[in-house]
């Protein structure tokens, strides 16, 4: 159900950061697009003396003519249809949409058609975790497709066909982007782990695609640590029956156990690729939410689909071009490295990073975008409010001239975030992006021609039709609502893998206003067209029949230079009261009497909240905490904690295996415990 008001808004103005000049606007691919799309396929003709303007226009046009605009799309890409569409949004109804019937071709050519073209110049920067500095290898164009299509045919030889699933156990490095492309090349459908996450984890996703190979790498390193991951290889081969072959990658250069396949083997003698020709809505791989709660669901996505939205994504948003770096920190556990590995859609070169996001030193990211030559960094905004903690100056580097864009995800950058690489970077483009694994893409984020606003999102993306609704269901503009899309999107998983009647999708998006998706998300729309997350509505806390987002608190608090992390949750208890504790993980060095009542980061954690929030934003209490434990992918456990501090068993209000640190739950279970036997 939708809720019945949304968190409070920060009444501030934001203050203009960036804006591009006339040259970057006339430069930029988004205004090509335009210009093409109005000369062909009748979208609206660009005023040209202000860029804001002609966006909005651009943005109407695309969602309320979304045959023309999707076209256009293709068009402006150069997507090779095998076989044409007979149309290209045939059904609207959400879920259900379907996009260009009859259309057949395959991501993977797509993929690698710069690489055709460019044989000799490096496609893929692969950059390692080494002792001290980074250490980056080049894989030529020649290379990825004589790699690929050898892989291919040894996955056709052991009887992949188009459908089968194949799996990758490995981390963010070329082999497992070249797994991927033969995988894709074939048709068969792809999914793939970190081999951070442990047996458990990986099985409760692996088992539900049944995969009939799997590529497993023997560890990794991390950290200055080398990670042996030979057992859990071992288990995962007794545990997932339907596999036909095993491949081993020796990152540790380890011999291949009895009855798998050396990787050597497989790329030793150099093959062309051989794609085959698939439906546009042939699954093209499996993303896995974060099954916090339950089997982390299984969400399939297409290759058309994909192709499309991705190339929109890097092309018209990202403004990236044939050569451009593009390096964004990931794992292959986390929807980013799929759009990582897009960047070869348009002719960029991914840049891989395999290593703990701030070893050897807190700056290893910026000098990998340094040494990469980046165009675009992306990272957490969590790494990069650890940086200005850490003292961090990027702005120092002279290697980072080229780096046009820095931009954020995986939770939203606070104020705070855009002002430091403002000052930090100067006058660069800063492009803080929203979205989710469920669409492999951007509900909202970078536009290359507008002004970036400390604490906005720049802009909705072309082609979705964001909304946010109030509790009956109205749009709400410059007020807080769920956000809401009431257009299909072509990267929508067409379906959750062993959810044949559909019903597990129907509930996951679809149960608010009709015939719209519920991302779950709280949201403002501001007058002049930008977005402010302010956090996940199934988290949002209700203080005295007023609901607020999680994120603005977390903001202020993690703003301290005492405090490493925080958590807050909201407690519904028995007889109608509400407990609204904030947990601290506090930075190194600090006294713990400091964050006890009377000490001075307590009261200035709650000073600081009364004055730049409100009085109702004070927590009830606030509790040190050792460390505070995520998501797999690094996202704060909010629900699953409110239901251990409820009372709900540990089995019933988390799965383990989800978790990076599952001892820590303990701490909750044992504070709700005692909570129950005080209040006795």
């Amino acid at each position: 159900m939708t809720p019945t008001t949304g968190p409070e808004p920060e009444p501030a103005t934001p203050t203009v950061l960036w804006r591009p000049d006339a040259d970057t606007v006339a430069g930029a691919r988004l205004t090509a697009f335009h210009a093409r799309a109005a000369r062909e396929h009748g979208a609206p003709p660009a005023g040209g003396s202000d860029p804001a303007a002609d966006y909005r226009s651009l943005h109407r046009w695309s969602i309320t003519d979304p045959d023309a605009f999707w076209s256009a799309v293709a068009d402006f890409c150069e997507v090779s249809f095998v076989t044409p569409p007979r149309a290209v949004l045939a059904d609207r109804t959400m879920p259900g949409a379907v996009w260009f019937p009859g259309a057949e071709l395959n991501y993977a050519w797509h993929a690698l058609r710069r690489a055709e073209a460019a044989p000799d110049e490096p496609v893929v920067l692969a950059v390692a975790e080494p002792d001290g500095e980074p250490v980056t290898r080049m894989v030529t164009g020649a290379e990825l497709r004589g790699r690929v299509g050898a892989v291919a045919a040894a996955l056709r030889e052991a009887g992949v066909r188009p459908g089968d699933r194949v799996c990758g156990y490995l981390p963010n490095v070329p082999e497992a982007l070249i797994a991927f492309l033969a995988s894709a090349t074939v048709g068969a459908v792809w999914a793939s782990c970190s081999p951070d996450f442990g047996p458990r984890a990986v099985l409760d996703r692996f088992r539900q695609v049944e995969p009939v190979v799997l590529f497993a790498a023997d560890g990794y390193r991390w950290a200055g640590r080398t990670i042996d991951r030979t057992d859990t290889v071992a288990e995962l081969r007794r545990e997932l029956p339907g596999l036909r072959a095993t491949v081993h990658v020796p990152l540790l250069g380890t011999e291949p156990p009895e009855g798998a396949v050396a990787w050597a083997d497989l790329v030793a003698g150099p093959m062309d690729p051989e794609f085959a020709v698939l439906p546009f809505d042939h699954p093209l791989w499996i993303l896995y939410s974060s099954g916090t709660t339950g089997l982390p669901k299984a969400l399939v996505q297409s290759h058309g689909g994909i192709l499309l939205e991705h190339l929109k994504q890097l092309s018209l948003h990202c403004d990236l071009r044939p050569g451009d770096r593009m390096y964004w920190y990931t794992s292959t556990g986390w929807m980013m490295w799929n759009f990582l590995v897009s960047a070869l859609l348009v002719g960029a070169v991914p840049v891989l990073h395999d290593g703990a996001p701030a070893h050897p030193r807190p700056d290893v990211q910026w000098r990998v975008a340094a040494e990469a030559d980046a165009a675009l960094y992306g990272t957490s905004a969590a790494y990069v409010m650890a940086c200005a903690k850490a003292g961090v100056h990027p702005g120092e580097d002279p290697r980072l001239a080229r780096l046009r864009c820095v931009a954020t995800t995986g939770s939203p950058l606070p104020p705070d975030g855009f002002r430091w690489l403002h000052r930090e970077l100067g006058d660069r483009w800063i492009a803080s992006v929203s979205g989710g694994t469920d669409v492999c893409s951007c509900f909202v984020g970078a536009v290359p021609t507008l002004p970036v606003r400390s604490g906005e999102l720049q802009a909705v993306c072309l082609g979705t039709d964001l909304r946010a609704r109030d509790a009956d269901g109205r749009e709400v503009i410059g007020g807080v609502g769920e956000l809401m899309v009431a257009l299909p999107m072509p990267s929508m998983p067409i379906a959750f893998w062993n959810d044949p009647d559909g019903s597990r999708y129907r509930e996951s998006y679809f149960t608010g206003h009709p015939g719209e998706w519920r991302h779950g998300d709280w949201i403002t729309v501001t007058p002049h067209g930008g977005v402010v997350i302010h956090g996940r509505s199934d988290s949002t806390l209700n203080r005295q029949g007023v609901r607020m987002g999680s994120a603005d608190i977390h903001e202020v608090v993690e703003r301290l230079p005492g405090v490493r992390e925080s958590l807050i949750v909201g407690v519904e208890e028995p007889g109608g009261g509400y407990w609204m504790p904030l947990f601290v993980h506090p930075a190194e060095g600090v006294d713990p009497a400091d964050l006890a009542p009377g000490g001075a980061l307590h009261e200035r954690i709650r000073a600081d909240l009364r004055a730049e929030l409100s009085p109702r934003h004070v927590p009830d209490e606030i509790v040190l905490v050792p460390a505070l434990p995520h998501t797999l992918t690094g996202k704060r456990l909010e629900v699953p904690i409110k239901r251990l501090l409820s009372g709900t068993p540990v089995e019933r209000a988390v799965n383990p295996g989800s978790v990076d640190r599952p001892e820590l739950l303990e701490f909750f279970v044992g504070l709700a415990a005692d909570r129950r036997a005080a209040a006795v």
